[in-house]
């Protein structure tokens, strides 16, 4: 049967691959090299769905921080907060002004200058202002310490309570008691604050079960200030109450010698009292208006998405800082707060409840589109925060759990930008941290420090260390078994139940695929050291035949990332063999291959996979023959030269297969059945302007001629609508346009030189003319002068050759000119003899 007069059209125009196709998709692969400034490969589907749905929080508010001549601007919802601190700060510091002004007046004037002529009235009046003054001043600086207490954590009011308590009274409060209601609300929950995880799960804070101190320290804290601030009431009440009655009645004796004195200086004190305490109520009731009555730091925690106890704690306690800085310091000190720099305090300098509500703060700002950056950026430049959230990846406790998930999160974030991550990687122990996230009884955990060592190993250093760290690549591949939602009746045969993958592992397992490739593709020794060692571990290729035999429908870009691993780990000639001989890898592939209504990222990926297997391996060759039934292999993958899709990657295949199975004798008359593409190849050379098109064309077009004789070669050539002199012609336009090699196709002169020399040898008399009058000698010089080492290999990883060819560019050309001058000189011969 002659199967070569039949002919199909290789149609590959427009490929995915180039960028007249689908921008961006397989834009690099192994078999072009990589420059350090070309655009990285896409992974699945931007690697989850874009980097901002790895976290998957609603957005938030929080803080923008930027330096301004030394002070941070604030800038949200907890704005808000800061100005209402400044303006009660203002009415306190107005009262305060006021009431030294009349302690000084009244010891100095009044009770030093006046005691003896003072009415019996006035000097009790005096007295009693002065003593009820200076109770309302004790029990305010009591009473701020207190409600600041009850925003701290266990720890801090376990070291301070004594002294408070010492201080101001010895009360004994036990278990069994809690503030209620409003009175709790004031106080300001401390109980949650001890008791709740500042961290966010991805429904909202998780709060850990509360204990008997905590229920005895919030109901301690939250009495004792509510009884500091009556008894400021109370005495601000009787200072209002006696001041304004003496001032009313003016029954300041009738004494002639000191009369006119004493009434102006009694007058003043009066004033001076009144004044005092109507400011502080003044300032006590826009307090109650705001923070009770309007609900402003409920509001204010809903915005910026700070929910339950321990968010309304974290804005309380954010509070309760600003107006003590405003009081003890300039009345300007708490607007140069925001929620970044109190967080960043609470992460540095607090404990570890502290540290809960901080890195809880975080994650919201963090997830905020509008002020997350800043916000990281901020973050990222303090190294104390940084190494303390690395830190708290290897909290190993309950209640602690909820803060770790968050400490990953906002380390993932931080790792998106390089220089966080090189910050975040250049922290001691920090690869040991992360990796104590993937031995955590947590999903979130797990994917969160697998998504954090995705980031962190874009860079090589990073991909090093990865490496070296003890039993971190066999975890990672662990994640990579589909087979984790699988029911027990499933087994290694059967494989697991692809219905039964859960969303989260099948995250898992795409995220544990994306860290081994990148792992895989690195560069240099390195590289070379991670693909050999991660596939020497005998669970990657069977993890990934298992994906790529059930991964779930909705999930089908696993199985192009697991071809994607296969592809990478490939280029290995020890890991290509060890993958071929995996039972089930080479078919599973070449059916994902040559399957129709395929996802063609994936068909693509596997081809590009094929390929990669079968590149100077003949028992890879021989396999994928065999997995698809020998000569319908060979059949199918020429129809495939039809599909847009895969065109490129069924060229590649057949190449290979006609450059490195041709050797076995027995596979040979399946080999011969790929020259009915032959035609379609000799007019993509002929048609093709692209660089990656024509770099496959080439390559296949010169191992099928390989396989042809004189009188077939012509039968092709005809079909394809091509003669000797055009073909001639356009080879050497070929090679004259390839001046210097391509980075996106480094292999078009050298395939042009191999299908010259395969077109001398299949048909020498019919070729030598065209090839002398097209000057292919002269253009196969300027090859010779120009060749470099771009040129020499099969495979690149990054800028970095691997696996060279078995013959070099410059031998293939003085081969090519030997067999000019030998055809010319056998055609000048009969000529020389007439």
């Amino acid at each position: 049967m002659d199967v070569s007069d039949r002919s199909v059209r290789l149609t590959i125009e427009a490929q995915p691959s180039d960028p007249a196709g689908a921008r961006g998709f397989l834009a690099g692969t192994p078999f072009e090299p990589q420059l350090s400034g070309s655009p990285s490969r896409p992974s699945v589907a931007a690697a989850d769905g874009g980097e901002g749905d790895d976290t998957n929080n609603e957005a938030s508010c929080g803080a923008r921080g930027r330096m301004d001549d030394g002070a941070v601007a604030a800038a949200g919802p907890e704005r808000r907060l800061t100005l209402l601190a400044l303006r009660l700060a203002v009415l306190e510091k107005a009262a305060s002004g006021l009431g030294a002004l009349g302690f000084i007046w009244a010891t100095v004037v009044l009770l030093g200058g006046f005691a003896i002529t003072l009415e019996r009235v006035d000097f009790w009046s005096v007295t009693a202002i002065l003593l009820v003054e200076g109770a309302r001043i004790f029990s305010r600086s009591h009473e701020l310490e207190w409600q600041h207490q009850a925003t701290w954590s266990l720890a801090a009011a376990g070291r301070s309570s004594a002294r408070l308590v010492a201080r101001s009274f010895r009360l004994v409060f036990r278990a069994g008691g809690c503030g209620t209601g409003k009175a709790t609300a004031a106080a300001g929950g401390g109980g949650a604050a001890a008791s709740c995880g500042g961290g966010r799960r991805r429904g909202g804070w998780t709060c850990t079960t509360w204990g008997p101190w905590s229920w005895s320290w919030s109901f301690l804290s939250g009495h004792v200030g509510r009884l500091f601030y009556w008894l400021q009431l109370a005495s601000a009440t009787a200072c209002v109450a006696l001041s304004g009655v003496r001032l009313a009645r003016q029954d300041f004796g009738e004494a002639v010698d000191a009369r006119t004195n004493r009434r102006s200086a009694l007058d003043i004190f009066y004033g001076l009292a009144l004044a005092e305490a109507l400011l502080f109520l003044a300032e006590k009731a826009a307090w109650e208006w705001e923070v009770s009555h309007g609900r402003l730091l409920e509001r204010v925690a809903a915005e910026c998405r700070l929910s339950g106890a321990p968010g309304l704690v974290a804005i309380r306690r954010f509070f309760y800082d600003a107006y003590s800085r405003c009081i003890e310091g300039s009345i300007f000190d708490g607007l140069r707060m925001d929620l970044v720099s109190f967080a960043e305090e609470l992460i540095v300098g607090g404990s570890r409840d502290e540290q809960r509500i901080g890195v809880g703060i975080l994650v919201n700002v963090a997830a905020s589109p509008r002020l997350g950056d800043d916000a990281l950026r901020r973050v990222g430049t303090s190294p104390a925060v940084v190494e303390r959230l690395v830190e708290m990846l290897s909290w190993k406790g309950a209640a602690e759990r909820g803060a770790r998930a968050s400490a990953a999160l906002v380390v993932s974030k931080l790792a998106s930008k390089k220089r966080n991550a090189l910050r975040v990687a250049g922290v001691p122990g920090a690869i040991e941290s992360v990796s104590s996230l993937l031995y955590a009884a947590d999903e979130e955990c797990n994917l969160l420090g697998l998504l954090i060592i995705k980031k962190l190993a874009r860079d090589h250093d990073n991909c090093s260390k990865v490496g070296s760290a003890r039993g971190l690549l066999d975890k990672i591949i662990d994640f990579s078994a589909i087979g984790g939602g699988a029911s027990p009746s499933s087994s290694p045969a059967t494989g697991p139940a692809a219905t039964l993958v859960t969303a989260s592992r099948a995250k898992a397992v795409q995220r544990s695929l994306q860290v081994i490739k990148m792992l895989a593709e690195t560069t240099g020794s390195t590289g070379k050291q991670l693909r050999r060692e991660v596939a020497e571990i005998v669970f990657t290729v069977s993890n990934i035949r298992a994906v790529l035999q059930h991964a779930p429908a909705g999930h089908a870009g696993l199985r192009r990332l697991g071809a994607e691993v296969l592809t990478r780990l490939a280029m290995d000639a020890d890991a290509r063999e060890r993958i071929g001989s995996t039972g089930g890898v080479v078919a599973i592939l070449l059916d994902m291959f040559l399957r129709p209504g395929a996802a063609d990222a994936a068909r693509a990926e596997a081809g590009e996979a094929l390929a990669m297997l079968a590149l100077e391996s003949p028992r890879n060759c021989e396999r994928i023959l065999r997995a698809g039934g020998g000569a319908s292999t060979v059949d199918r993958l020429v129809d495939a030269l039809e599909d847009a899709a895969i065109g490129v990657g069924a060229g590649r295949v057949l190449t290979n297969l006609c450059a490195y199975a041709s050797g076995s004798g027995e596979l040979f008359p399946q080999l011969r059945r790929a020259t009915r593409g032959a035609a379609a190849a000799l007019r993509g050379v002929a048609a093709y302007d692209e660089p990656k098109p024509l770099e496959v064309s080439l390559g296949l077009a010169a191992q099928l001629v390989r396989l042809m004789g004189p009188r077939e070669l012509a039968r092709h050539l005809a079909a394809a609508g091509v003669t000797e002199a055009g073909l001639a012609s356009r080879l050497a336009v070929v090679l004259a346009a390839h001046v210097c090699p391509s980075i996106r196709a480094p292999r078009v002169r050298r395939f042009a030189v191999e299908l010259v020399i395969a077109l001398l040898r299949a048909a020498a008399p019919a070729m030598a003319g065209p090839m002398a009058a097209a000057g292919m000698g002269a253009e196969l010089r300027r090859v010779a002068e120009t060749t470099s080492e771009l040129e020499c290999f099969h495979v690149f990883s990054g800028s970095a050759g691997l696996s060279r060819h078995a013959v070099g560019l410059a031998a293939l050309v003085d081969a090519a000119l030997e067999l000019i001058g030998a055809a010319a000189a056998a055609e000048a011969e009969p000529a020389a003899h007439v």
